[in-house]
């Protein structure tokens, strides 16, 4: 029937499908889990393995490159995400920022996969990188532990520059209110003689 009567449909209510579609999608998150945690480490451990090529050296170059890249950049995308609430259509674009963020902080993520993991996978990447990727454990620590500190002077530098941007402008602001006052309040002045 066409009008003001409404036609009800067959099925489950809004509620019930709304439950089935949280309890799959959480199945399918705890079915990930467990696929990327026996897989990643081991996979992450032979692509390090891969750039380091056994070199001390090199483990630890590519440990501080990727510490410190992939904690500095998410922590500034984040902080860039934070920053646009007050623009127009921010929604979007905070969106678009806090997934950039969690894409570069993936490497990170998988070497502590590794490192925290206690599943075979995880120890089998301990013993690779161990092997063919000397202090890269060590060096991707310091590197996100430096990431952190560039982002806290980066942070506070940029607050500092913004404050005192705001600080002159309201400077600026009373000394243009100040100035009227001060030229009607000059002596000897006659109301309504020119200047």
């Amino acid at each position: 029937m066409v009008g003001n009567e409404t036609v009800q449909r067959s099925g489950l209510p809004p509620w019930a499908k709304k439950a089935l579609w949280s309890v799959g999608a959480l199945l399918a998150l705890v079915v990930a889990y467990f696929v990327l945690a026996a897989f990643v480490p081991r996979w992450w451990a032979q692509r390090i393995a891969g750039l380091a090529d056994a070199g001390f050296a090199r483990g630890i170059a590519w440990g501080l490159l990727f510490g410190l890249v992939c904690t500095f950049v998410p922590l500034a995308l984040f902080a860039a995400a934070w920053r646009i609430r007050t623009w127009r259509r921010h929604r979007v674009l905070q969106v678009v920022f806090a997934a950039a963020a969690v894409v570069v902080a993936i490497p990170n993520l998988m070497t502590l996969s590794i490192v925290l993991g206690n599943g075979n996978a995880a120890h089998a990447g301990e013993r690779i990188l161990d092997v063919d990727a000397p202090g890269f454990r060590g060096a991707t620590l310091v590197g996100a532990v430096v990431g952190v500190i560039v982002f806290l002077v980066f942070a506070a530098l940029s607050y500092t520059y913004r404050k005192r941007g705001r600080d002159l402008e309201r400077e600026r602001d009373e000394r243009g209110r100040q100035e009227p006052e001060l030229r009607s309040d000059r002596p000897g002045k006659v109301a309504g003689a020119p200047e």
